[in-house]
């Protein structure tokens, strides 16, 4: 049985740098998906964003998630159900501009919380993209620099509860889909487990771990490796008891970047050639908006048909 991927970002710094780069590469190119622990964010602050996302559960949230599912009859339900996911969700934005000051039943605590963590996982996810060009043999800064559009990158998060669930067998707290944008860091609940990935055609658990912060690969990053690196299918799956928070953010592509495959992966593939298509980020979202939980290759085929119409600016420098 393989073991999932955890780096220890500690040991970049000393003589074992080379074997974590190395599993690293190895966690893109197989799992799509990775584990970090001493990433440098303050566990003290990861433990009262926690309190505080579920403390405005249940203060704001949980009474609109009963009304939900007790208008859709959803715990009654007799056979599977595919057409919605048990989770309690809203989405915060950061980049370029944040809309926090926007959301109404945010406390003051939870905003400044919320603010401090997003500011450490935005170095934490540039200091992976350049982590992440250095195995790729691309030039640092490279990977950041093709996510910036006009106004730099997108920078999100998705704020989620997934609540006990009677019928975990007939409902999941999130379908399968793999992620649109480019690189994501979750901090997940370390007691109630629930996100699995598909591997080899196997789900496996994705462990829960105190003070971690997953990372998976979304399609834009297997786009600008030409392949190299995948982005995979994930789902949530409820429990009949307790209830999973999970903070998944987003670091993605400004809305009019254009993305396409790294020209010096593309020489080093000759044989293979351009798989990939090239696009105007925002062109790609509104496609995916529609097919989330559908396959990812015919989204790709779509902006190929597209192509001719892409301008291909300067790459920011920014």
């Amino acid at each position: 049985m393989e073991t999932f991927p955890v780096i220890n970002m500690e040991k970049l710094k000393g003589e074992e740098r080379g074997a974590t780069m190395k599993l690293i590469e190895d966690a893109c190119e197989n799992w799509g998906f990775f584990e970090l622990v001493n990433h440098g964010i303050s566990h003290d602050l990861m433990d009262t964003l926690e309190k505080l996302t579920k403390d405005h559960y249940s203060k704001c949230m949980e009474e609109r998630f009963k009304e939900m599912v007790a208008s859709k009859g959803l715990e009654a339900a007799q056979s599977e159900v595919n057409d919605m996911d048990w989770e309690s969700t809203f989405f915060l934005r950061h980049l370029p501009a944040s809309n926090m000051s926007e959301i109404p039943d945010l406390d003051e605590d939870y905003r400044k919380a919320m603010k401090e963590f997003v500011v450490d996982l935005e170095k934490l996810a540039e200091q992976l993209l350049d982590l992440l060009c250095e195995n790729l043999g691309l030039e640092k800064g490279y990977l950041k620099k093709s996510f910036y559009g006009s106004k730099g990158p997108t920078f999100g998060t998705k704020v989620s509860n997934y609540p006990p669930c009677p019928k975990p067998e007939l409902i999941k707290g999130l379908r399968a889909h793999t992620d649109a944008g480019g690189l994501i860091l979750l901090f997940q609940d370390d007691k109630v487990s629930g996100l699995q990935l598909l591997k080899d055609g196997k789900w496996i658990d994705v462990p829960p771990m105190r003070h971690s912060i997953v990372i998976n690969l979304g399609d834009q990053l297997e786009v600008i490796t030409n392949g190299k690196y995948k982005s995979v299918l994930h789902r949530v799956n409820v429990q009949p008891d307790g209830n999973r928070m999970s903070l998944a953010s987003f670091y993605n592509p400004g809305s009019d970047a254009v993305i396409y495959p790294a020209p010096a992966l593309v020489e080093k593939e000759v044989e293979k050639g351009l798989v990939y298509p090239k696009f105007v980020f925002e062109d790609y979202m509104k496609l995916y908006a529609g097919l989330k939980f559908q396959a990812k290759e015919p989204r790709f085929e779509a902006m190929k048909g597209m192509e001719s119409t892409v301008k291909l600016g300067p790459i920011a420098t920014a």
